[in-house]
């Protein structure tokens, strides 16, 4: 799992110990999110929120995963992952967000992390996956200071319970969605609107991100990184504008946190975008941010073209929509923006060793299926051209060591409810029934080749 994967140029599969896996994230797939003394999360809150989230409350039952894990875990080993991307719900392990621990939520993961060995499957265990507890929101959430100590502790609850058994853990998912959508957008929990308080809910972010990672260091010694998605920033045209416009997004949307976390220090052009509201950080927090990391997850999906818009907050660039394929969720289909991206990661940040945390796309599919496979041609086609994009980013000298599809059943697509399916498996909410999509037949294929089967494409 340590060892970086044996590269053979001249074939056409992937390198020896390339790791294959599905990722998934507690509140989108377990369900019984207050079972067994848990407590309640920020989105346990927002879905009990009428008119929050489309349908309800359905992440009260989601994929009914904390009651049928095993069976879960044997399809995974049917389809030959060999790894398993999952997240901690941090209120069933500490149903105060801190202090007392919950021996049966702790329980739940160590049964968890136990199977998927047995079944040779590597657990990679996100800690946070934008599932707050409840009792820290009331604290102020991201917003506190305090909550740095908070998430230091939570993560070393963690460390001492699974980090024998677990060789790869990420601090958090996507913290641009985390502080974005949660803090500005509000279409997330906890549902603020306040640009002010964005680049606050950030800056405790990594400086979390960095305590974890140094209360790792002292506990466990397999590896450790951030998951972060990234997405290039096209000009919509020539014009200064719309080139300006584009580096502020880059600098907002992709650099962030990886520049704090990998080379100390702030996109320059970070206080322009967000001008007033930028607090101006203590330079000896970057050095508190900055720990050495084992690897850098990416989650990629789309691209942008924008264009100059002083009406977008914070970086004043708006997306224009392109032509072409779409998926439900409006992304456009753009396989070769994850190879733009891999190779733009390494010319920036070097050799740091990456995995795709997250990839794939969503399609319309029925909510019922009869028969054993559902056909689903789009997402088999886009999925594989972006494992081509993976290949050819390794033949350019990319560090990339895994790719985990998003995701491994249908799930609860956060406020879309489940108006969008990624899933490898098909799931009817109804009777929690899955089924093996076409894609996922796709992918058991390509991880039982290395990659071969999809030729020199």
């Amino acid at each position: 799992m340590g060892a970086e994967p044996t590269r053979d140029m001249n074939d056409a599969r992937f390198p020896e110990g390339f790791l294959w896996g599905a990722a998934t994230s507690a509140y989108q797939i377990e369900g019984s999110p207050l079972a067994d003394g848990a407590g309640p999360s920020i989105w346990h809150r927002w879905s009990h929120t009428p008119g929050r989230t489309l349908g309800g409350p359905l992440g009260d039952t989601a994929c009914d995963h904390y009651r049928s894990w095993e069976s879960d875990i044997e399809r995974m080993h049917e389809l030959g992952l060999g790894g398993y991307r999952l997240s901690i719900a941090w209120a069933r392990v500490l149903p105060e967000g801190r202090g007392r621990v919950n021996r049966a939520g702790l329980d739940f993961y160590t049964r968890l992390v136990d199977r998927l060995l047995e079944r040779g499957i590597v657990p990679n265990v996100t800690l946070y996956h934008w599932d707050l507890p409840a009792a820290l929101d009331d604290r102020g959430g991201w917003l506190n200071p305090d909550i740095v100590g908070w998430f230091g502790d939570y993560a070393e609850v963690m460390f001492r319970a699974l980090g024998d058994r677990v060789p790869m853990w990420s601090t958090f998912n996507e913290p641009w969605v985390v502080t974005h959508d949660g803090y500005l957008s509000g279409c997330n929990a906890p549902g603020h609107r306040n640009l002010f308080e964005v680049p606050i809910a950030s800056h405790h972010v990594l400086l979390a991100h960095g305590e974890a990672v140094r209360r790792y260091r002292a506990l466990a010694k397999q590896r450790i990184g951030l998951v972060v998605n990234l997405a290039p920033k096209h000009p919509a045209s020539d014009s200064a504008a719309d080139r300006a416009a584009a580096e502020r997004a880059d600098a907002y949307f992709n650099r962030q946190f990886l520049d704090p976390a990998l080379l100390g220090r702030w996109p320059e052009r970070l206080p322009e975008v967000f001008g007033e509201a930028w607090p101006g950080w203590p330079g000896g927090d970057l050095a508190r941010i900055r720990e050495p990391l084992d690897f850098v997850g990416i989650n990629y999906y789309t691209r942008n073209v924008v264009r100059d818009d002083p009406t977008v907050l914070p970086d004043r660039a708006a997306h224009v929509e392109q032509p072409g394929e779409h998926m439900t969720t409006g992304w456009e289909v753009y396989p070769q923006g994850l190879l733009e991206t891999l190779l733009a990661v390494k010319q920036r940040y070097g050799d740091v060793p990456l995995y795709v945390t997250e990839n794939g796309s969503a399609f319309p599919d029925p909510a019922t299926v009869s028969g054993d496979t559902l056909e689903d041609p789009e997402r088999t086609r886009v999925l594989r051209a972006h494992i081509a994009a993976c290949r050819e980013a390794i033949r350019r000298g990319v560090d990339l060591r895994g790719y985990f599809a998003w995701s491994l059943m249908d799930n609860i697509e956060w406020s879309s409810g489940t108006k969008h399916r990624f899933g490898l498996l098909h799931v009817d909410f109804a009777t929690q029934k899955r089924t093996l999509k076409a894609s996922g037949r796709l992918y058991a294929e390509i991880i039982a080749s290395n990659g071969g089967i999809l030729g020199d494409v």
